[in-house]
Order: C-alpha cells, then sequence, then structure tokens
C-alpha cells in the first residue's frame, strides 16, 4: 500500500486536500446553528477564537523554541484597536467618561471590520518588531521574564491611560460583526497560513534556531530575523485574535487581558505538544471544551449520588485530569509531530 504522507504531496494534490478540508468545515460552519443550541455555537465560537491564538502562539513557542510570555500584551492590543477603530465618534464620546478622548482616538472610525481587524494585526506586529530589539538579545528563562512584563506593561498602560483606553472601565458596544460563520472562516484561513509558514523554507529555519541556535547560526541562518519574523508573524496574528474577541464578547476591559491569559494557552499548547499545530487544535478543543464540560461541577444543584457540585471544584477536578494526562504524554499528546505523521506510523506497522 502506498504510503500517505502530507509533506510529500505533489502540489497538485495537497490543494486538492485544502480545497477538500475547506469545503468540509465551510459545511460544518454553515449546517451547526441549524444543528446545535446557542449555547454550543457560543462554546465553539470561542474555541475557534482559541485556535486562532494557540496556533500563533504555537509559532513563536513551538515551532521558533522562544519561551516567550507575551501573547495576552498582542490580544489586548489588537481588541482595543479593533473597538477604537469600530467605535464611532459619537458613542466615544459618550462612553469615555474618565476622561476626554485624545483627538486621534475620538475622530477616527472605520466601520470596514476586515480593514479594521487587519490593522489590528500589524499594529500588534509592529509593536512586536519595537519589542525584539531589546527582547532577543537574551535567551530562555531571561527571555520569559522580558516578555511577561511586557503583558504587565501592556495592562497597566490600559488602566493608567483613560485618553486612550477609557482605563478600567473599557470599552463597550463593539459592533457583533464576528459571527460564528466569519469568526470559523477567520480561523480556517490563520490555521491554513500558519501550517504553510511552519512546512517552508522560513519555517525550517525556525525549527534549527529551536533544536539549536548555536549551530542554526553557524549554518548561515540569520538567528535574529528569524525569531523576530516568527515574533512579529505570531503577534499579527494574536491581534487579530483579540479582535475576533472583542467583536464577540461585545466588551472589554484591561482584566480580560491578565496572565491567565497567556497561562490559558501555555497550557493548550503544552497538552497538544509543543511545535505541533494538530495538538495546539486539539488542545484547544480540550480545554475550553472541557472546562464547559465540567461547568456542572460548580452548581451546587449538581450531585451524583454523595457527591455535590461546590464553587471551585470543577477546576479541581480540570487540574487532576491535566496532572494525569501530562504524566502518560510528558510530551503532550503530539510531541513536535502532526496527527498524519501518527497516520503513516500505523499504516508501515501494518
Amino acid at each position: 500500500m502506498k504510503k500517505w504522507n502530507v509533506k510529500t504531496m505533489t502540489p497538485g494534490q495537497y490543494f486538492a486536500l485544502i480545497g477538500i478540508v475547506t469545503a468540509v468545515f465551510l459545511a460544518f460552519l454553515y449546517v451547526s446553528p441549524k444543528i446545535f443550541s446557542d449555547y454550543t455555537i457560543t462554546v465553539l465560537g470561542n474555541i475557534y477564537i482559541f485556535i486562532i491564538l494557540a496556533v500563533s502562539y504555537n509559532l513563536i513557542n513551538g515551532v521558533t523554541g522562544q519561551f516567550s510570555l507575551e501573547p495576552n500584551g498582542f490580544v489586548a492590543i489588537g481588541a482595543y484597536v479593533t473597538a477604537i477603530l469600530m467605535l464611532s465618534p459619537e458613542l466615544k464620546e459618550e462612553m469615555y467618561m474618565l476622561a476626554e478622548p485624545l483627538p486621534l482616538i475620538r475622530d477616527v472610525f472605520l466601520p470596514n471590520p476586515f480593514f479594521a481587524l487587519l490593522i489590528s494585526g500589524i499594529v500588534a506586529a509592529l509593536v512586536a518588531l519595537t519589542l525584539a530589539f531589546p527582547v532577543f538579545r537574551v535567551r530562555g528563562d531571561y527571555l520569559a521574564i522580558v516578555t511577561l512584563g511586557f503583558g504587565f506593561i501592556i495592562r497597566i498602560f490600559l488602566i493608567n491611560n483613560p485618553q486612550i483606553s477609557n482605563g478600567s472601565m473599557g470599552l463597550d458596544s463593539i459592533p457583533p460583526f464576528a459571527s460564528y460563520f466569519w469568526i470559523g472562516v477567520a480561523t480556517l484561513i490563520t490555521v491554513i497560513l500558519i501550517y504553510n509558514i511552519v512546512y517552508s523554507k522560513f519555517g525550517r529555519a525556525m525549527k534549527s534556531v529551536r533544536d539549536d541556535e548555536d549551530a542554526a547560526l553557524a549554518m548561515g541562518v540569520n538567528t535574529f530575523w528569524t525569531k523576530t519574523s516568527a515574533f512579529m508573524t505570531s503577534a499579527f496574528f494574536e491581534g487579530i485574535g483579540g479582535g475576533l474577541m472583542a467583536s464577540s464578547i461585545g466588551s472589554i476591559s484591561p482584566d480580560q487581558f491578565t496572565f491567565m491569559l497567556t497561562f490559558q494557552l501555555l497550557i493548550i499548547i503544552v497538552l497538544g505538544g509543543l511545535g505541533s499545530m494538530s495538538g495546539a487544535i486539539l488542545g484547544t478543543f480540550l480545554f475550553i471544551g472541557g472546562m464547559e464540560v465540567l461547568r456542572p461541577l460548580d452548581e451546587t444543584a449538581w450531585h451524583l449520588g454523595p457527591i455535590h457540585g461546590i464553587p471551585g471544584l470543577r477546576m479541581v477536578v480540570f487540574s487532576l485530569l491535566l496532572l494525569l494526562l501530562m504524566l502518560f504524554a510528558r510530551r503532550g499528546l503530539f510531541g513536535d509531530k502532526e496527527i498524519w505523521d501518527y497516520i503513516k506510523i500505523r499504516r508501515n506497522n501494518g
């Protein structure tokens, strides 16, 4: 039997596969609102947004091997830029109660959601470019500390500059352009683009930096610009994910973009396997979906024999499940491989 391997497909076979996957997923996006409840559709939309954030975060942390703890900062930038662009000047005049908005913030208005998201991603990428020069002068744990500080700085900036962000009160009445269908389309485009980046010549350079940065430098790889490009690409899609999150929720505040958001994304990519896109997607479904499945455990009315639900029990049970999973899969569900690598191995053994 001929081996099946995505990496060795001809261009025609690859584009045919992409076309089939796209058609099936678009059909699912169209049919699912007619099958599932509104609650399930809301959860699926949240999962799609976190898939965008997870695969983009995995690009810098898993594929390039840079232990970065910055996603909450770039997601916040994307969310606030999208909200400021989409809100009309009249709404901003009414909404900014802690201080008068700056003239530029008040007057800017871009009702087109596509361009608003694109600008949000570009702004996040430009901030990443500026941040890359001091950040990539260090490695390892020091890199994590520097990027962790960036996330705190962004949140403090949003709180202390009400003329830009409306401070701790945040922004609301954000236009709900991010419907379930369009969030799914954005997720599909993001996954396809990042997959092609990971398995391109540039992706191989990123993996060489992850495996041995000094050896990659000796072989002629410009490690600084490789890390910077990965950092900017990751920030771009995290900014878009933040914009979709803002539109989906309808309101944002600095408290939504704490380190807990970064911690959730870190759990997702470690659970799925650092460097694996399939793992990041499956990890998102298990993490976000698992949290919702276990939600009844927090309700006092729930009981199973002598066991009764109490507030916080869901997190205890979910943490124990994660611990057990990581004990038996220390490199995550897929390690640094993709799901089709395991399909190929099974066929070879058969």
